[in-house]
């Protein structure tokens, strides 16, 4: 773990530039098969991708690849956001989908909700802010994204309301990728890197060159998963998180020890764990599995990002599901499992929408 005091970030400027290919890919390990596919040449676009004169400095776009879900497994229902109502003191709870370093439709999706100001400022009271994970890599700034956020628990926390994080597969991803580099770990389908895992899924030269041991500190902090207002909060849609606790103060604090040890192996296999998905699709047994996570650590209703809408839905890959603009039809959360899971990841890094939602929802 890197030692020092802990500060806050600031400002909102970016070292890079802000182009905004957006793109997804699902590594082969999170199947447990081995992998056949290197990492994306950046000399080399990717299919119908700008050419790489139109990127900033550091910036790298990764080859859009979704395998394609079979439509039908969810089922999309419409929902209506209540009035804001507070809870012993505190304001309305929002919650915010996967970022992924696309900093300016954070921003403006924030405003939108009435969260900050025209410049960027905490301008939300006592209102409560839960990202959910996610913060860098495939877009082109995920270090100002890390800097909002800390700037913005500040700020929330001096006008009497707060924001917070909670670790995503890619804090993981990058974490690794910063300790060890091209060290070979056991991946359970070969040998495998955390640089190599890292290039693959999106990561950004211009990240890793601004990141600073405060970002290293704050991501190495996070919870994995917790409960507002009755919600289970968490970034994955996996049972993985039963594997390190009985409690939500468990499992925090495993995931706490482990990256504390600093051991790659244990490191990747925390990652990968992370980075399954898809625990709660199927009609049958999805269900079960979220009641799983409610009846071991509390809540009503799971909350998660990780797994993008489109993807759920199957409407990635196929013209039936895409919109006369190419855009995945994304308008909301996506509730399903019977209406016991709420997916946040609107899919901005496929062209998608970055959500910012109020709960509870109204289902």
């Amino acid at each position: 773990m890197v030692e020092g005091s802990m500060t806050q970030g600031a400002g909102l400027g970016s070292a890079a530039g802000t182009g905004t290919l957006r793109d997804f890919r699902v590594p082969a390990y999170v199947h447990d098969v081995p992998a056949n596919v290197q990492p994306t040449d950046p000399d080399v676009p990717a299919p119908g991708a700008e050419s790489p004169e139109d990127h900033p400095e550091g910036y790298t776009p990764t080859e859009r690849d979704l395998p394609v879900i079979d439509p039908g497994d969810t089922v999309q229902i419409e929902v209506t956001q209540p009035a804001p109502t507070g809870d012993e003191g505190l304001g309305p709870l929002y919650v915010v989908g996967d970022v992924h370093g696309y900093l300016d439709e954070l921003l403006a999706a924030l405003r939108e909700q009435g969260l900050i100001d025209a410049e960027g400022d905490w301008a939300a009271g006592t209102a409560r802010l839960w990202f959910l994970g996610d913060f860098t890599d495939r877009g082109p700034d995920g270090i100002g994204v890390i800097d909002l956020v800390m700037r913005l628990s500040a700020e929330a926390a001096a006008a009497g309301g707060y924001c917070k994080a909670l670790m995503g597969n890619h804090e993981l991803l990058l974490l690794g990728a910063k300790r060890f580099g091209d060290t070979p770990v056991n991946s359970g389908a070969g040998t495998a890197t955390f640089q190599a895992a890292w290039l693959l899924n999106g990561g950004q030269k211009a990240d890793m060159d601004r990141l600073q041991d405060v970002h290293l500190q704050w991501m190495s902090r996070l919870d994995a998963i917790e409960i507002e207002d009755d919600h289970l909060l968490t970034h994955s849609d996996t049972t993985a998180y039963l594997d390190y606790g009985d409690s939500i103060e468990a499992v925090n604090d495993t995931v706490r020890e482990t990256l504390t040890r600093n051991d790659a192996d244990e490191c990747w296999d925390l990652f990968r764990k992370f980075t399954k998905r898809f625990a709660f699709k199927d009609e049958e047994s999805g269900p079960g599995a979220v009641r799983q996570l409610l009846d071991t650590y509390g809540g009503s209703r799971i909350v998660h990002g990780h797994s993008p809408i489109p993807y759920l839905l199957g409407e990635v890959g196929g013209e039936d599901g895409d919109s006369e603009d190419g855009r995945p039809p994304v308008e909301g959360p996506h509730v399903y499992a019977n209406g016991l899971a709420i997916a946040m990841d609107g899919g901005v890094t496929m062209a998608g929408k970055l959500l910012v939602q109020q709960l509870p929802m109204d289902i």
